[in-house]
């Protein structure tokens, strides 16, 4: 398990973009975007993210929304770099929504590019809501065999209970995959992860058969958010200081 960290926070912002044009721009920051975010005071680790097709979950890709993934010393420096790096303002003025939610570390195991980037600042509780982030490299032996099982995997999941939020991932479309999702509170999430029959296989042949190269999962509370998403803020925070966000 992670050590304890007391000021680490974690967010994720997803960005929607409308038109030729700005998700072309979109697409080539995948490529850049990683150069600019190098040596930003207080940022520990980055990802850019794309996300799949259909309801998030494909191999075909989501050319309108994107990701980014960031783990700071502390949330003064993810508010400063929200309210003045240049490359979160152009984000901001191509995409036509985004939404951050800020996250505290609950659980985290595995590692991301041989890293392990996630440190523990908050004690569980079954109760609140919780945000669990899921990644892996496949190994490519394993690919097709992996996506035989992405399917339902993904129909079981949607309009799931307790389920607020989903999508797929990722940084590289086929090979390195990821999840994203938020749910009303840890037992929704258990029943999905422990009870489903369709995901529970899938654990089931990821330990017998040995699909990825790397894996990681990690839970969060998540107890703040900017923005929007679908045009609401769906999950109810509220801070006098929210409005730092975007």
């Amino acid at each position: 398990m992670a050590p304890m960290a007391e000021n680490q926070i974690v967010t994720i912002t997803f960005f929607r973009f409308e038109g030729f044009k700005n998700r072309f721009w979109a697409f080539r920051q995948m490529g850049l975007s990683p150069f600019l975010l190098k040596n930003i005071t207080g940022l520990q680790f980055a990802k850019m993210l794309g996300s799949g097709g259909g309801n998030g979950f494909s191999s075909s890709p989501n050319w309108g929304v994107y990701g980014l993934l960031a783990v700071w010393k502390s949330e003064d420096f993810a508010q400063q770099f929200f309210a003045t790096h240049f490359l979160f303002r152009k984000y901001l003025n191509q995409s036509s929504e985004h939404w951050t939610v800020f996250l505290r570390t609950v659980m985290a195991h595995g590692q991301w590019d041989g890293k392990a980037p996630f440190q523990i600042t908050e004690s569980p509780n079954d109760e609140q809501l919780v945000a669990v982030l899921t990644r892996a490299t496949i190994r490519t032996q394993h690919l097709w065999r992996f996506w035989q099982f992405v399917p339902p995997v993904s129909r079981s999941v949607e309009h799931r209970e307790g389920l607020l939020f989903s999508v797929g991932i990722g940084e590289l479309p086929i090979i390195q995959q990821a999840t994203f999702s938020l749910w009303k509170n840890s037992h929704y999430m258990k029943a999905y992860a422990y009870k489903s029959p369709h995901h529970s296989e899938v654990v089931k042949k990821t330990r017998e058969l040995g699909w990825y190269k790397e894996e990681l999962f990690a839970r969060f509370l998540p107890y703040n958010e900017g923005g929007s998403w679908q045009g609401k803020r769906f999950l109810g925070f509220e801070r006098s200081d929210d409005s730092k966000v975007g």
